[in-house]
C-alpha cells in the first residue's frame, strides 16, 4: 500500500483530530444539525466543522480558516475532511441556520456532555455540585440582530449582545450556555439558565439538594432565591436590592475586618429576611471614598463544613467565629476562579467576541461551537494532568497556543487515513502530550509518536 507523508504545524491538533473521530463526536452533530442548504461541494455539517477546527486552531474569525485550515491537509484529514471549504461559503452555511437548527445543535451538544462530560457523571452523594452562573457582553455592530445598548464593561453607549453561561465548576465544564439580546440581564434569565442545566444533567429532587447555585447580584431578586430554594437547590448569592443590604445591615450587632484584604468588614445579619427555606445572610460593607459604606449582603443555605470545603479551608475541630465568619465572603469570592475565569478564557483563547455574525442565529451557532471546543479542551486536559499535574492551570488559551500547535509530521495511506502522527520532541510539552493520549488513541492502528521533524 503506498503511504505518504505531510508535515503539519498543528500536529498534536490532529490528535484532537483522531480522538474526535475516534469517540464519534462530530458525527453527533450531523445526526442532530440538519441545515436546508443546496450542496455542491461539501455537506452544511462539514463547513462547520471547517470552523470548529479554526477555533482549535487558534483562529479568530472566520476569514483566517483560509491561512490555517485550508492549506494543512494532514490538519484536515485527521479531522476526516478531505479538503477545507472557502471562508465564505462556511459564512454562508451559518447565515443559512434557523432557530430550529440552533435547538439540534443544543440537543446534539446535551448528547456530548452526557457521553463525556464529568459534570454529568458528578457523585452527589459524595458532595455538592457546583453550577456557576452568569453573563457577559459580547459587543457587535449596530447592525447585528439583538444588538442593543445595554451593560458592556468599561464601554459606555457599546451596542452588543448578552451572553449566559452555567459552569460546572468543579470541572470547569460548560453545562450551557444562550445567547440573548443586548438589554437583557441576569435578573431575567437566570430561571431559564438553570432550567437548562437541570434538564441537560437530569437533575431529580435528591441531585438538586446535593446542587449548589452560586450567581452574583443580578441572580438576588426574592422571586429568583425563592424558586431556587423551592426547586431544592443550596444557594449562595447577593441581595440584588441594595437598599435591602443597607436595612438588613443595620441588624450587625458587631463588625470585623477581613484579614486579606485590610478594608472590607463583615457581620453576621441578626434579623434576617425570610425566604421560603431557612438561610444565613452576612453583610459586607466596604467603605467609599467620601468616607461612607457601601453594603450588601449574602444569602446562603450551606452548612459550615460545606462552606469550608467550597472555599478551600481547613475546618478546626472548634473553629474560631471569625473563621466561619468569612468563609462564606472567600467561597462566594472564588467565583472570579470559576464561571468569570471561564468567561474570559473563552473571550481569549477561543476568540469569543471576535466572530460575530449579523444574523442573531448564526452568532448562536457560533457560540454554541465555542461552547463545544471548551468542553473538548477540558476533556483533553484531564488526560494530559495525569502525566503532568501542573498542566491543570492549563486553560483555553495556553491550552490552544502552546499544547496544540506542537509541530509534526502526520503518515497517511492512499486513502488519506491517518496512520501515525510523529510529534516534535523538542517541543517542551511534546512529551507529556504523546504520553496522555497514546494510550487513548491506540485504536484502528493508529500510532502516536515522538520523533525529530
Amino acid at each position: 500500500m503506498n503511504h505518504y507523508t505531510r508535515f503539519s504545524a498543528r500536529a498534536s491538533l490532529g490528535a484532537v483530530g483522531v480522538y474526535m473521530r475516534q469517540r464519534q463526536m462530530w458525527q453527533v452533530i450531523e445526526q442532530h444539525v440538519h441545515i436546508k442548504q443546496k450542496v455542491i461541494e461539501h455537506k452544511p455539517t462539514d463547513k462547520m466543522l471547517d470552523a470548529f477546527i479554526n477555533i482549535l486552531a487558534g483562529g479568530q474569525g472566520l476569514v483566517e480558516i483560509n491561512g490555517r485550515v485550508r492549506p494543512d491537509e494532514a490538519l484536515q484529514r485527521a479531522f476526516g475532511r478531505r479538503s477545507c471549504a472557502d471562508q465564505s461559503t462556511i459564512s454562508d452555511t451559518f447565515n443559512a441556520c434557523t432557530e430550529e437548527n440552533v435547538r439540534q445543535k443544543r440537543q446534539a451538544l446535551q448528547e456530548l456532555y452526557r457521553a463525556h462530560g464529568q459534570g454529568y457523571r458528578h457523585n452527589y452523594q459524595q458532595g455538592l455540585q457546583v453550577l456557576d452562573v452568569d453573563m457577559t457582553g459580547l459587543p457587535t455592530g449596530r447592525q447585528g440582530e439583538g444588538a442593543t445598548k445595554g451593560y458592556f464593561s468599561g464601554k459606555k453607549g457599546q451596542r452588543g449582545r448578552q451572553l449566559g453561561r452555567v459552569l460546572a465548576t468543579l470541572y470547569d465544564e460548560i453545562v450551557t450556555g444562550r445567547l440573548y439580546t443586548g438589554k437583557i440581564q441576569l435578573t431575567r434569565c437566570l430561571r431559564q439558565l438553570v432550567a437548562a442545566a437541570d434538564k441537560i444533567l437530569a437533575l431529580d429532587r435528591d441531585k438538586r439538594q446535593q446542587t449548589l447555585i452560586r450567581v452574583d447580584g443580578g441572580g438576588g431578586k426574592d422571586a429568583d432565591i425563592n424558586w431556587l430554594l423551592a426547586r431544592g437547590y443550596h444557594v449562595l448569592t447577593k441581595v440584588n436590592n441594595w437598599r435591602r443590604a443597607a436595612l438588613l445591615a443595620r441588624s450587625v450587632t458587631e463588625w470585623h475586618t477581613d484579614p486579606k484584604t485590610g478594608d472590607r468588614q463583615a457581620g453576621w445579619v441578626t434579623d434576617p429576611y425570610t425566604y421560603v427555606r431557612p438561610t444565613r445572610q452576612l453583610a459586607i460593607r466596604t467603605p467609599r471614598k467620601d468616607g461612607s459604606w457601601l453594603y450588601w449582603v449574602l444569602v446562603f443555605t450551606l452548612s459550615d463544613e460545606q462552606l469550608c470545603w467550597l472555599a478551600s479551608r481547613p475546618i478546626a475541630h472548634e473553629p474560631a467565629p471569625e473563621q466561619i465568619l468569612f468563609t462564606p465572603l472567600y467561597a462566594y469570592d472564588l467565583r472570579s476562579g470559576g464561571v468569570e475565569t471561564s468567561i474570559k478564557s473563552s473571550k481569549q483563547g477561543l476568540g469569543l467576541t471576535k466572530r460575530n455574525k449579523r444574523s442573531f442565529v448564526a452568532q448562536e451557532m457560533l457560540v454554541l461551537s465555542a461552547q463545544l471546543a471548551y468542553n473538548l479542551l477540558s476533556w483533553i486536559r484531564n488526560h494530559l494532568v495525569k502525566h503532568r499535574p501542573n498542566l491543570r492551570a492549563y486553560g483555553p488559551l495556553r491550552i490552544v497556543r502552546d499544547l496544540l500547535h506542537i509541530t509534526g509530521m502526520v503518515r497517511l495511506d492512499s486513502q488519506g487515513r491517518i496512520l501515525e502522527i510523529t510529534l516534535n520532541q523538542a517541543h517542551a510539552l511534546a512529551v507529556p502530550f504523546q504520553r496522555a493520549l497514546s494510550s487513548s488513541l491506540a485504536q484502528d492502528d493508529f500510532v502516536l509518536n515522538l520523533g525529530q521533524t
